[in-house]
């Protein structure tokens, strides 16, 4: 049987982006080296306004990656075992611009306590480790998805700018 759009719409979720943010403590990363070799990680985060920071080594491979401003991409995304449907788990991700936060600077001071805050004690252990650089990751755009049917593209401010209902899903 062939379902259209127009025979059975499913009804977008209302989107909770913020909430999706606020309720994760790790971000997924997608980067790229100089070669194109993606590789993907992820980072405990915090959020300053609309830039997401993670604190990161270098004997890590995304970290040579990030700190060389490639592409990058992020994902937030609802735990497993919190998700009612597997295929649709609750997920934000967004294209971003990296850049070094300056060790001892007032930025890095004031992320540094907020991830200790956050994540706790062992933050004042890495963030005196010198091979740990602090990376900023700022949101330029991308989507958001909530379920089947429900899903919108994202601006930098990380507000929804519209509903992606461009593309209809058909069955044999």
């Amino acid at each position: 049987m062939n379902h259209t759009n127009a025979e059975k719409k499913t009804k977008p979720v209302a989107p909770k982006v913020k909430e999706l943010i606020a309720n994760t403590k790790s971000v997924i990363l997608a980067t790229v080296d100089a070669e194109g070799n993606s590789n993907s990680s992820y980072a405990p985060f915090v959020q300053v306004e609309q830039t997401f920071y993670i604190l990161v080594s270098f004997m890590a491979k995304h970290t040579k990656n990030l700190s060389e401003g490639r592409k990058t991409s992020v994902m937030f995304i609802e735990d497993e075992s919190a998700t009612k449907q597997i295929y649709a788990r609750e997920r934000l991700t967004l294209e971003a611009t990296t850049s070094q936060i300056e060790r001892d600077s007032e930025t890095w001071n004031n992320v540094i306590a907020k991830l200790k805050e956050n994540h706790g004690k062992v933050v004042d252990v890495i963030s005196e480790m010198k091979d740990f650089i602090l990376i900023a990751l700022q949101p330029v755009k991308g989507s958001y998805v909530n379920g089947f049917g429900s899903a919108y593209f994202v601006d930098s401010n990380l507000e929804i700018i519209e509903h992606r209902n461009d593309v209809n899903h058909q069955s044999k």
